[in-house]
């Protein structure tokens, strides 16, 4: 970003690509926290900060390899920490050791858990889970039964990849099993595309 450019001090993009108006405050059950990849932290196609914001008591850190301590410090607590990610089996593993399941009993109580969410490409999300033994030792969760992605201003590279967004907001509602809870944030969400699309197109011009 220009440092010259007024910026608003809520979603830190400039004035003109201000995105505040598509904040949805939802209140979750199970606490979120967001680990950014610092390559994403000022990309303008990134939607962690708006998902931020539009959670209240969320957390958002932004790192690669974090330090074991600060690590610590944000995933201990009274929650239990799940990672949000897929498995991955073989080659995509990078020799990393199977992680513990996730209990379908934990979702009976939504509010004892942590939801740890990796903001980064596919790519980059993997050299995270690398870099961060703490991650690994996590249980995961994975999506099930999405939707197809609304995140059309930047390019999947497979079939059933979704917004940081919009996986998350799934992952919330996977595990509250109450849809309409979320149904306003990802309405924010197609608002958020839409001008995302509208300044694309006027730059173009």
């Amino acid at each position: 970003m220009n440092p010259k450019r007024a910026c608003c001090p809520t979603c830190l993009r400039p004035q003109s690509t201000c995105i505040c108006q598509w904040i949805a405050p939802v209140e979750s059950k199970a606490a979120v926290l967001l680990l950014q990849h610092p390559m994403e932290a000022n990309n303008a196609k990134n939607t962690a900060r708006l998902l931020h914001l539009s959670l209240p008591g969320s957390t958002l850190a932004v790192g690669e390899k974090f330090d074991d301590a600060a690590l610590s410090a944000l995933l201990d607590g009274s929650r239990r920490p799940v990672l949000l990610y897929p498995e991955t089996p073989g080659d995509a593993s990078l020799g990393i050791a199977p992680a513990p399941p996730f209990e379908p009993a934990w979702a009976d109580d939504p509010a004892g858990l942590l939801l740890v969410v990796l903001d980064a490409t596919w790519r980059k999300s993997r050299k995270m889970l690398y870099l961060n033994p703490a991650l690994q030792a996590l249980p995961r969760l994975a999506l099930r039964d999405v939707p197809a992605s609304q995140y059309h201003i930047r390019k999947a590279h497979a079939p059933g990849q979704l917004s940081t967004f919009e996986a998350t907001v799934h992952a919330l509602a996977q595990i509250e099993g109450i849809e309409a809870r979320y149904a306003p944030l990802l309405a924010a969400f197609d608002g958020f595309i839409g001008q995302q699309q509208s300044q694309a197109s006027a730059y173009q011009l």
